[in-house]
């Protein structure tokens, strides 16, 4: 059977749109020759819609698509994940179903057994588990059909599972020949090697051929990286879809030959992964264009490169806002970075206006000696002026704070935190400087002193960013540690790192919950981002250390 993986990126809610590129997957496939084509999980509503589900006219909207869809068809089959009524009650209203259209009808519907509810993933919320699922006979074919999850969790690979079914596994007892799994598999780096040695392993251990078709573009914060993959009775991967990018792949079940292995680095995974988030974020929600302060520092000269190579050099604007702090090797850098990336360049002084705002202040100060609030002050006039740009002429702000600042609280709010996307939240700091290297890896885009020189926001005299934090290298792995993997202060200090470090960090990571509740929505490319998967509430008390 000649099987097309059309891996669309869609919008989510978007029907006509994504009607529109279902068809038009279909059609294509359908010339080059394929029998059945296959698109992603909730291909027809995008993903995730999340409390678009419980809006009267949600569902009964993606059934109408799908009505036509299944119209649309002749003899080749679709494969299109969408959202189904539940009929049976009690129960929840919806099921996270896949369908299977040919010759202008439903052939059969499957719903989804296996509901993600961790992290990002808050599918109990809404959706029916399936309790059975059987083949379908299509072609002369018996093929099962399992939606994202219902392929992760088998006890061949994963030590602790969260369910105690493996839907594919029944599958195939149940007589299936072809597995076939539509899916909306967020990225992060590291998730292509798991997700295709999952995927080989349970091939493998089944002896079924296993095609699967992921959900390419950028929803929100959630990243889908497509590549979409097919694996041989033996568990080898017998094709990849493209990464980061729409694609259509066609391959012949009878005739599975070997793929050649990816070589892209983990630097150029991400900064595809992000170029893809920031484009698809800015245009899905209405903006064309971006404006973000550029200071001379490595992580607003990151974001630069990421916003041209996202959105062209005629859609970005970069401004310095200088203050009497502000070094001339600073204005020099932010300057040549413009010039070289081709990008409209403004310089608008915040030094007036902070001595003015000082002035104003001083009678209430009276008495008071100086300390951050006036460091702040710089930070958030820097915060009025690019939203007063992007007020004026219709640009999105971007936020340049990596995930080392906010875990710590090293940022301002309504100052730099002030935008409307936070580009590189779920960066590192030293993965930043990786990624920087990797921009300049042919030649010199980012100037090197915006790399070599200590990290600094210039709020005071000869100010550096380790004044106040221990080195980056230092606070990263316990960032990672912590926040990512959940490791108690005792266990971290246990593994070597200093404990009065460790306390104060942790202590930082605690109490800066607040002002990441305020961040800006953040692109996620780690396991474990701040934001909608980490939910940790801001009254409390509960403490590490």
């Amino acid at each position: 059977m000649r099987i097309a993986l059309a891996q669309l990126n869609t919008t989510v809610g978007d029907f006509a749109g994504n009607e529109a590129k279902i068809l038009n997957a279909y059609q294509r496939a359908v010339q080059a020759g394929a029998e059945l084509v296959v698109c992603p999980e909730l291909a027809i509503t995008g993903y995730p819609p999340r409390d678009l589900l419980l809006k009267n006219g949600f569902i009964a909207g993606n059934l109408a698509v799908l009505d036509r869809l299944a119209a649309a068809t002749g003899r080749a089959g679709l494969v299109v994940g969408y959202v189904d009524e539940n009929k049976k009650r009690p129960g929840r209203a919806a099921t996270n179903s896949v369908a299977l259209l040919a010759d202008g009808a439903r052939v059969a519907t499957r719903a989804k057994s296996l509901l993600p509810t961790y992290d990002v993933f808050d599918e109990d919320r809404y959706f029916e588990p399936a309790e059975t699922n059987a083949p379908v006979v299509f072609g002369g074919r018996q093929l099962g059909l399992t939606v994202c999850e219902d392929c992760w969790n088998d006890e061949g690979f994963w030590r602790d599972r969260r369910y105690r079914r493996n839907p594919a596994a029944d599958l195939v007892q149940a007589g299936a020949e072809l597995l076939i799994n539509v899916s909306a598999s967020p990225w992060h780096i590291g998730k292509h090697a798991t997700r295709e040695a999952m995927l080989a392993s349970l091939a493998a251990k089944l002896q079924r051929p296993l095609f699967y078709c992921n959900a390419v573009g950028g929803n929100d914060e959630l990243i889908f990286d497509g590549a979409s993959l097919v694996f041989d009775a033996a568990g080898r991967v017998a094709a990849r879809g493209r990464k980061f990018e729409e694609d259509l792949l066609l391959v012949d079940s009878d005739a599975l030959a070997l793929s050649p292995a990816d070589a892209a680095t983990d630097e150029e995974h991400l900064h595809n992964a992000l170029v893809l988030g920031l484009r698809d974020y800015l245009h899905k929600c209405g903006f064309q264009s971006a404006v973000l302060g550029l200071s001379g520092g490595i992580d607003s000269a990151v974001v630069a490169c990421l916003a041209v190579a996202a959105l062209g050099a005629q859609n970005v604007r970069g401004v310095s806002m200088p203050s009497k702090f502000s070094s001339q090797g600073s204005l020099d850098d932010a300057r040549v970075l413009a010039e070289t990336l081709g990008i409209r360049y403004d310089v608008v002084p915040i030094q007036n206006a902070h001595q003015t705002l000082e002035g104003e202040l001083r009678g209430v100060f009276a008495g008071c000696s100086e300390d951050t609030t006036e460091e702040n002050l710089q930070a958030r006039l820097r915060g009025v002026i690019l939203m007063a740009l992007s007020n004026k002429f219709g640009s999105l702000v971007l936020t340049t704070g990596n995930k080392s600042e906010l875990a710590v609280g090293y940022c301002t709010l309504y100052g730099d935190m002030c935008g409307g996307l936070a580009v590189i939240s779920d960066v590192p700091k030293t993965m930043v400087y990786r990624l920087a290297a990797w921009i300049n890896r042919e030649r010199e885009i980012i100037p090197r002193a915006s790399i070599t020189k200590p990290p600094s926001a210039e709020l005071r005299p000869n100010q550096t960013d380790q004044d106040s934090l221990p080195p980056y290298d230092v606070l990263d792995a316990i960032l990672e540690e912590y926040v990512v993997k959940g490791a108690a202060a005792a266990d971290i200090i246990a593994s070597g790192f200093d404990a009065e470090t460790v306390r104060r960090v942790l202590r930082l990571i605690d109490l800066n919950e607040y002002k990441r509740r305020q961040a800006a929505p953040g692109l996620k490319v780690t396991t474990k981002a701040f934001g909608i998967g980490r939910r940790i509430p801001v009254a409390q008390r509960y403490r590490e250390v």
